[in-house]
């Protein structure tokens, strides 16, 4: 059995689309209504892969998850803050690759430079709060009926974590380009 995590690549946005539609079909874990066309989301990947890291974890060629981090905010001031995603197929569940994800994408946040990251969670979605628990997240606390879905006002949740202590004027952040598979090699 051949796995490794490696940085996302244009090629893999039908693998990834799939994982990803059903947490928007059946679940209140994404607060999006439909899943957006195939050249939307690649849209979006190569985007967010531009300028943060986009990781995938493959099984035997397979895609059987993706995290990534985002933009926090988009005014300037956030520049050193990211958002975090992480998504995995069925049978990746309760395995340890979102673990192993995390691991690696934590990892490289850091290293670009970043400080905080943040976690937006549904507040009835346990098994994502004990995972950033897990992980160091601090829960800063609800926010009452922030969305709508499925007929309900859901609660939402932030999580954060620092991951670097801020010291004087930060230094300008590493472009993820400045990065390989092979970093992410010595991370697995």
């Amino acid at each position: 059995m051949q796995e490794k995590i490696r940085f996302v690549e244009l090629k893999d946005s039908t693998g990834i689309l799939n994982i990803y539609t059903p947490y928007i079909l059946d679940t209140t874990i994404s607060f999006e209504y439909e899943p957006p066309s195939l050249s939307e989301f690649t849209e979006r990947i190569s985007n967010i892969s531009s300028k943060y890291p986009y990781l995938v974890y493959e099984r035997n060629s397979k895609i059987l998850g993706f995290a990534y981090g985002s933009p926090y905010q988009e005014r300037i001031a956030y520049l050193y803050d990211a958002d975090l995603s992480i998504y995995l197929a069925p049978e990746a569940q309760n395995s340890g690759i979102g673990k192993k994800l995390y691991s690696c994408l934590l990892d490289l946040l850091q290293k670009q430079g970043f400080y905080n990251v943040y976690a937006c969670i549904t507040a009835n979605n346990q098994r994502s709060i004990d995972f950033h628990a897990a992980f160091g997240f601090r829960n800063l606390g609800p926010h009452p009926k922030a969305g709508y879905k499925f007929d309900q006002w859901l609660d939402i949740i932030w999580m954060d974590k620092q991951l670097q202590q801020p010291d004087g004027s930060p230094r300008p952040l590493k472009p993820i380009s400045a990065f390989n598979n092979n970093d992410i090699l010595k991370l697995f």
